[in-house]
């Protein structure tokens, strides 16, 4: 049909495919690189550190405990230093797991070596396993993370950093080099509870969305957002959204999506109509549709990305 009038260009981002560092270190590059050439506008990262075995107690997981999974700001640092255009973000980076000053620190780091283009993507997490081994008190991660948002802002913002929280207790630190985006530095939230939409509302500059099923789940989660962002005295309308185009798949008719262009490219026009300016195609998906190697997940992509520009806007 053409791009809408009505609507802006949608920003095309890329969940980056942790299984091209089975080619060697040079594929990896290779495909951010590409990625840049193609025309995208971000590349997103997924974040475990490690992943529990089943067992007796434990509740089952989505994924193979033995899916590999590279450590999401060391590879983002890693693409930063062979892009120049191509902004950089975790979706999501499970923020209460890990101790907040040393996060702000890296993505200060990050954005100073990277020339500003990072975006930072946090959410609470699901899996209990993992902060016990991280050594982190999962029953209080959504307090924490509040904490801990409040507290990066002040890092990349302050000369002089003090918090009376109560679970990072800060008195007079100092960190430099702030982030060339200072404050601005973008901290998206993922989510899908409540909680969540209360805290994009509260502390976010936008949201990431990974199972919206139809515009009507669409609009709730949004209009709560909204909601919690006029009570909060904040605009409502300056705060992102994103949406994976599609969860990431659990069975073979999950895999089939990305095998199915045109599917993808209804979801996204679709997504575009309940008001999403952001979408994020999972390129380990399109890797389990039968795209195999790294070339042929970018070659899909390409594709992907030509229809999609067509379709929803430059």
């Amino acid at each position: 049909d053409g791009a809408s009038h009505d609507a802006p260009a949608m920003k095309l981002s890329v969940e980056f495919p942790s299984v091209s560092y089975r080619e060697g270190p040079e594929a990896v590059r290779r495909f951010a690189r590409t990625l840049e050439q193609i025309g995208y506008d971000h590349i997103d990262v997924f974040d475990h550190v490690v992943m529990g075995h089943p067992m007796d107690g434990r509740p089952p997981g989505p994924y193979n405990a033995q899916m590999p999974i590279l450590e999401a700001l060391m590879l983002l640092s890693h693409v930063a230093a062979v892009t120049t255009r191509l902004t950089l973000g975790t979706e999501v980076l499970v923020l209460p797991q890990r101790q907040p000053a040393l996060v702000a620190k890296q993505v200060s780091t990050l954005d100073t070596l990277s020339g500003g283009r990072v975006r930072l993507g946090v959410g609470v997490g699901w899996q209990e396993s993992e902060f016990e081994a991280l050594g982190e008190d999962f029953r209080t991660r959504g307090v924490r993370m509040d904490e801990a948002i409040t507290l990066l802002r002040s890092y990349w913002t302050d000369t002089q950093v003090t918090s009376t929280g109560t679970h990072y207790p800060t008195t007079l630190m100092a960190m430099e080099p702030k982030p060339p985006q200072g404050r601005r530095l973008p901290i998206w939230i993922g989510g899908y509870s409540e909680a969540a939409f209360r805290r994009v509302g509260r502390l976010g500059d936008g949201w990431l969305a990974s199972r919206v099923s139809d515009a009507d789940d669409a609009r709730r989660a949004i209009d709560a957002i909204h909601r919690h962002a006029a009570a909060a005295g904040r605009d409502p309308g300056a705060i992102g959204l994103q949406s994976m185009v599609a969860p990431p798949p659990r069975d073979a008719e999950g895999k089939r999506f990305y095998a199915e262009p045109d599917r993808v490219v209804a979801r996204v026009a679709a997504l575009q109509k309940m008001g999403f300016e952001w979408v994020a195609l999972n390129a380990t998906a399109i890797f389990q549709s039968g795209a195999r190697t790294t070339d042929a997940m970018l070659e899909s992509l390409a594709r992907l990305h030509d229809r999609l520009r067509a379709e929803v806007g430059r």
